[in-house]
Order: C-alpha cells, then sequence, then structure tokens
C-alpha cells in the first residue's frame, strides 16, 4: 500500500469529500507562534456528515457553512485540520457542555512525508498513515496504526519512516493533546489572521463553483 498523494483543496480526485467548487485559499502565516503553511476550505454548500466521538459523541465534520483550517507548520511532518461549526451552532454545544470557544467540533491530524504541489500549484501531502484525532471534550484516537504497520512489513515504508511517523504522533499528542485550550487560541490566532487577509481582499487560491 503506496503512501497516498492528497490535495489539500480536499477536491474528489484524491478524497472521497469531493469538496469540488468550494474557495480554496492557500497562503503563507508567519505570527508569533506560528510559521508555515495555512490552506482553509469554505463550504458553501454540502450535506452534514457526523463522526462518533467517546466523550462528544456524534460531532460534525462536514457540511454547509462549516469552515476547514488546515496548519502545516514549518519543519514538522503532519498537516492539522480544525473543523470550525457555524456560529449558530455554538450555544447548542454550550447546552450540551461542550467546551468550543470558537466552535470547533474536531482536529484531525494527518501524519505526513512531506508537502508537494500539484500541476495548478495546489498544495498536497504525502500521507504517511498515522494519524491522531482529538476533540475539545478530551477525545483523542490514534487512527490507522495497522495501516502504518502493514505498511512497515511490505516494503513501501522503511523502518527509518515507521519510527519518524511513531515519533511526531507521540509529538502531537505531547504539544496538541495534553493543553487544547493552548491549541484553541493558536488555531483562533491564525483563522483571525487569515479572515483579516481575505477581509483585505485576498482571493481564493481556487473558486470554481458557480
Amino acid at each position: 500500500m503506496l503512501m497516498k498523494r492528497k490535495r489539500l483543496d480536499r477536491d474528489s480526485k484524491t478524497s472521497g469529500w469531493g469538496f469540488e467548487g468550494h474557495p480554496y485559499y492557500l497562503m503563507r502565516v508567519d505570527i508569533d507562534g506560528f510559521h508555515g503553511l495555512v490552506c482553509l476550505i469554505k463550504l458553501v454548500s454540502g450535506r452534514y456528515h457526523y463522526w462518533g466521538t467517546r466523550k462528544t459523541g456524534k460531532t460534525a465534520v462536514c457540511g454547509k457553512g462549516m469552515v476547514w483550517l488546515q496548519l502545516i507548520p514549518d519543519e514538522r511532518s503532519h498537516v492539522l485540520t480544525a473543523k470550525y461549526l457555524p456560529k449558530r451552532n455554538i450555544i447548542q454545544r454550550m447546552v450540551q457542555g461542550i467546551r468550543c470557544s470558537d466552535s470547533v467540533s474536531v482536529w484531525y491530524t494527518d501524519i505526513i512525508e512531506n508537502i508537494e504541489y500539484d500541476e495548478d500549484g495546489v498544495a498536497i501531502f504525502v500521507d504517511k498513515y498515522l494519524d491522531v484525532i482529538f476533540a475539545p471534550n478530551g477525545d483523542v484516537k490514534i487512527d490507522d496504526r495497522d495501516e502504518l504497520d502493514a505498511a512497515l512489513q511490505t516494503g513501501d515504508i522503511s523502518k527509518e519512516q515507521y519510527d519518524s511517523a511513531l515519533k511526531e504522533c507521540d509529538l502531537i499528542i505531547k504539544e496538541y493533546c495534553s493543553d487544547i485550550t493552548k491549541i484553541e487560541i493558536l488555531c483562533s490566532r491564525v483563522l483571525s489572521h487569515v479572515n483579516d487577509r481575505i477581509n483585505k481582499g485576498e482571493k481564493p487560491f481556487k473558486q470554481n463553483h458557480t
């Protein structure tokens, strides 16, 4: 099972999300606390999809009005995606007792081999199987460890690549999952910076919806 290449606009060529037609922003961000590439998708349409989490329960991950903020920090080997709910959902989540200062439903962290660019300039990450999923209420899940193990056994990745994926996984849990408030604040600051640039006229990198 060779490592997959996944476009950050999440179009249907490389993912099951089928985000074709949604405004996609790609920009370099250098602010206090974060230096790296940021990709943002505004979901202007689409039905809601949900994941189940142990503590939070049914959690929206995709649907009209949501925003996906994707952070690729320099000198690291992961893509951190914060999935933001529409603002109207905040009150309901507060009633349910779910921490949601910035209406993040869940964070999904892809551990990656590297970043590339497609022919049209869209950023791509080479997925190294292992993922870390965590939520505001403290849910933490390590996903696809079986795929990582299988890739090592079949020779699709080296022992060095295998070990580096596990090391990155440990760092993600230590840096992000142990202090949810800290990562909430970081994502909020990055999102505010991105929205400020958009409000000042920065155009979508890709926008083909009708």
